[in-house]
């Protein structure tokens, strides 16, 4: 019960500070706002501002992305399956050992069954290069994005704003 009300909290507060942050797809998307920046000063200044600004919606970009690499990637999906129900069943169903035959089945045992299966299945899954897709897949849409988006007017006042 502890276990789950930690993890409405940290959603809750997620909500708060991450999602709070979404800006409307109207203004994302805006098209109109669109301009190549003059030079790296400029892109690296609309880069800055612009990654704070969406970071709600950058957030869900990379969720997105996250959820895609793991739906194309079925045995990668079997894999994280596989380990955490094995983890969750051995917790629920295997925490005192049990008498098969002649042999005694430990928490112990469990665990080296499901590590001796598991991380070769979660091996051949290859989440490492999963995880550099993802890693160069949001790197390329965030940045690609923050760099062509102009700021808009309240970024002029925002340096204003911190002195008064």
């Amino acid at each position: 019960m502890e276990a789950v009300m930690r993890v409405t909290d940290t959603i809750k507060s997620f909500r708060e500070t991450r999602l709070a942050a979404l800006r409307p797809p109207t203004e994302f998307f805006d098209y109109q706002r669109i301009s190549r920046p003059s030079d790296f000063n400029q892109a690296t200044q609309r880069i800055t501002y612009n990654t704070r600004y969406f970071s709600g919606n950058y957030v869900l970009i990379i969720a997105l992305l996250a959820v895609y690499a793991l739906l194309s990637n079925p045995l990668l999906l079997i894999a994280l399956g596989f380990l955490v129900g094995g983890f969750i069943a051995i917790n629920k169903f295997g925490p005192e050992p049990m008498q098969m035959g002649e042999h005694t089945v430990t928490q112990k045992h469990l665990y080296t069954g499901l590590f001796v299966i598991g991380i070769p299945l979660l091996f051949f899954a290859s989440p490492v290069m999963t995880f550099f897709w993802l890693v160069g897949a949001s790197g390329v849409l965030i940045l690609g994005h923050a760099s062509f988006i102009e700021p808009g007017i309240e970024s002029e006042y925002a340096s204003v704003q911190d002195t008064v």
